[in-house]
């Protein structure tokens, strides 16, 4: 021992491996010995505490490329040095916890991407009869006015609660969920669309649904993407829509036209 021990001693006793070691050696955290006269560098016991300080550092958070000019700082800036590395490893801690329970909130997707409240009002609907379909397709459509319209969608999930206490509204959401399923040229989608549009018209409130969105959409595509999703495979939803605007247009209700068909 009192010619020092070999690499692979000195990183078994400090507890890293020999690739660490000479990974210290090249960012010159640790000075690489002196060769004895078998040509092989021994480790010391200076070597041995430089190794044991830059294993601690770093085992605490503290990136490599700060830890040499830390070690060889007075005690004041070591110390202040400590602190801004705390301060460090608390923001990281927190930013892993947040997604930590991002990770455990996409075990329920939907409360990860539309929340809570969105949720609460999905399961509403379920409980109120809407067709599983329609739920989903719901479910879909909110998504995307959370990406899209984000400033817009807790007013718009506003809009949905109220409507959703009203009978009629309800049983004409339920109605078009049906209709979907009908043939495109079912004189029904026509009249279904007109008592529709009807109903927003006489209720203000609940017209809201229909233009809240739009209303904060510079762009007509992105409101199209929003209302008409869920129609690529549905003609008759597609027609129901078509008449649906066009009554509202018809009234002054301004609804932006697709740009993108």
């Amino acid at each position: 021992m009192r010619n020092g021990v070999t690499i692979g001693q000195a990183a078994a006793f400090v507890g890293v491996t020999v690739k660490a070691v000479r990974h210290y050696h090249k960012l010159r955290l640790v000075e690489e010995p002196e060769r004895d006269s078998s040509g092989y560098r021994r480790y010391g016991s200076a070597d041995l505490l430089r190794l044991v300080q830059v294993r601690t550092l770093a085992a605490a958070g503290v990136p490599l490329a700060e830890i040499g000019p830390l070690l060889d700082a007075d005690a004041a800036g070591f110390a202040a040095a400590l602190s801004d590395v705390g301060r460090q490893l608390t923001e990281r801690i927190e930013e892993l916890i947040a997604r930590r329970d991002t990770l455990h909130r996409l075990a329920d997707g939907d409360r990860a991407l539309l929340g809570d409240r969105a949720v609460a009002l999905l399961e509403r609907m379920a409980g109120l009869g809407f067709p599983a379909d329609e739920v989903s397709t719901a479910r879909e459509g909110w998504v995307l006015a959370k990406a899209l319209v984000p400033e817009g969608f807790d007013d718009y999930l506003t809009h949905v609660e109220h409507a959703l206490d009203d009978p009629t509204y309800v049983a004409l959401i339920k109605r078009a969920a049906e209709a979907a399923a009908w043939e495109p040229d079912d004189p029904r989608i026509a009249e279904l669309a007109t008592a529709m549009a009807d109903h927003y018209l006489a209720n203000p409130a609940h017209l809201k649904i229909v233009t809240a969105l739009q209303a904060r959409t510079e762009a007509a595509t992105r409101y199209t993407l929003i209302a008409h999703h869920g129609e690529e495979q549905t003609p008759a939803a597609t027609r129901a829509a078509a008449v649906f605007e066009t009554k509202l247009r018809a009234a002054g209700i301004r609804i932006p036209r697709p740009d993108f068909h």
